[in-house]
């Protein structure tokens, strides 16, 4: 669920020409006349999920053309391409003719300035919803993430799917997808006849890049005493699978996306190798929340929430429709650690190879407590 990556948009009228075999409203005439099944368009199409997910689509017989979307073209050649912002206007036109749509276009990069992420994803998100409903779309699928649900000592393991969404915007993110499920509850009452179907996946893997999955490059997993982490994994390629499910409408609602079950903390340091580092939570959040407010870290102290308390949920809906991953937690696991072999993270900041050593060599902890006197540094550089 990444941005997409930066391009250069297409001149506005040779992007508005019709190419061959496209009419006049941007979705091209399928090449099967008599081809069954929808039309789907995929925003954020060029790379990430989308890019996958596009690829599924084309090569699907239960799929009459896919429309991609995005700020640059990407590599699949049975699409037909529609190089644009999601939040310009002009996407109604290019969603004419679609009977789904399904909204990747999100950034969720650790580097990305907040507020800059929250007006794209906010923003696209307000767009694609309003431009489905003038265009006659009747379904649109939003992904999120099942960390809207919220890390919290109290919560049941797992979670039922209609439990209340208690997270708050205090980690990576979080505040941006409770807006897009928010503008996805509204958008039926706005629009009468458009179905609105949410993806929320568990802690997802395969090329993703997330304050989750960087926990798993530090040399020592930050445990905060008195905590019970609990983990539930999601790959892409599962991830890919339930979006075309609902895409095909053969399940709707509001649908978590994960492995069977779950994986205790005690469970992931056998599995990985990976010894822990037990930490007050005093500490462990105070430093966090230090080295995020000077700049030192991506991540904020929100972030630690979701490795202390549980969040996992019951994957009882997709279930139903006959959907299963092909994934265990144990098999993704697995995958994420050969992903972030020789990668070197503390604190949430990725660090180069000299600080890796000796990071490596004094331990998470050390790292830690450093950060008190990095903060003391920093003040009084800044005359504070």
């Amino acid at each position: 669920m990444s941005s997409p990556d930066p391009q250069v948009r297409a001149p506005h009228d040779a992007e508005n020409r019709p190419e061959h075999g496209e009419s006049a409203h941007g979705v091209r005439r399928p090449r099967n006349q008599g081809a069954r099944g929808p039309v789907i368009a995929v925003t954020g199409a060029a790379s990430g999920v989308g890019a996958a997910l596009v690829a599924r689509l084309a090569a699907s017989d239960e799929v009459k053309q896919v429309v991609a979307i995005d700020e640059r073209r990407g590599e699949c050649a049975a699409a037909q391409w529609h190089v644009l912002d999601v939040r310009d206007p002009a996407i109604a036109e290019r969603l004419r003719g679609a009977d789904v749509v399904v909204h990747l276009a999100l950034d969720l990069d650790l580097e990305t300035d907040p507020a800059a992420r929250t007006a794209y994803n906010v923003r696209g998100t307000q767009t694609v919803l309003t431009a489905a409903a003038a265009a006659g779309v009747h379904r649109v699928v939003l992904c999120t993430s099942a960390m809207v649900y919220g890390a919290l000592p109290d919560n049941d393991i797992p979670l039922s799917e209609d439990s209340e969404l208690r997270a708050t915007a205090e980690a990576t993110g979080v505040g941006d997808l409770l807006e897009i499920e928010r503008l996805g509850r509204r958008a039926p009452r706005a629009h009468p006849g458009l179905n609105v179907t949410v993806v929320r996946p568990a802690v997802l893997v395969g090329g993703t890049d997330t304050a989750l999955t960087r926990y798993f490059e530090s040399p020592r997993l930050l445990v905060v005493a008195g905590s019970r982490p609990t983990w539930q994994f999601c790959h892409v390629e599962d991830l890919v699978s339930a979006l075309e499910y609902a895409a095909l409408e053969k399940v709707e609602g509001e649908l978590v996306v994960g492995c069977e079950g779950w994986l205790e903390q005690e469970e992931v340091e056998e599995l990985s190798g990976i010894r822990r580092m037990e930490l007050p939570s005093a500490v462990a959040l105070g430093a966090a929340a230090r080295l995020h407010r000077i700049g030192l870290t991506p991540s904020p102290a929100g972030d630690l929430a979701y490795t202390m308390h549980p969040w996992v949920v019951s994957v009882s809906a997709l279930h139903a429709a006959g959907w299963r991953p092909r994934w265990t937690n144990e098999e993704v696991l697995a995958e994420l650690l050969q992903e972030v072999a020789g990668r070197h993270t503390v604190a949430g900041r990725r660090l180069g190879r000299k600080d890796a050593t000796a990071a490596g060599a004094a331990g998470a902890t050390v790292a830690l407590l450093g950060a008190a006197a990095v903060v003391r540094a920093a003040r009084r550089r800044r005359g504070l």
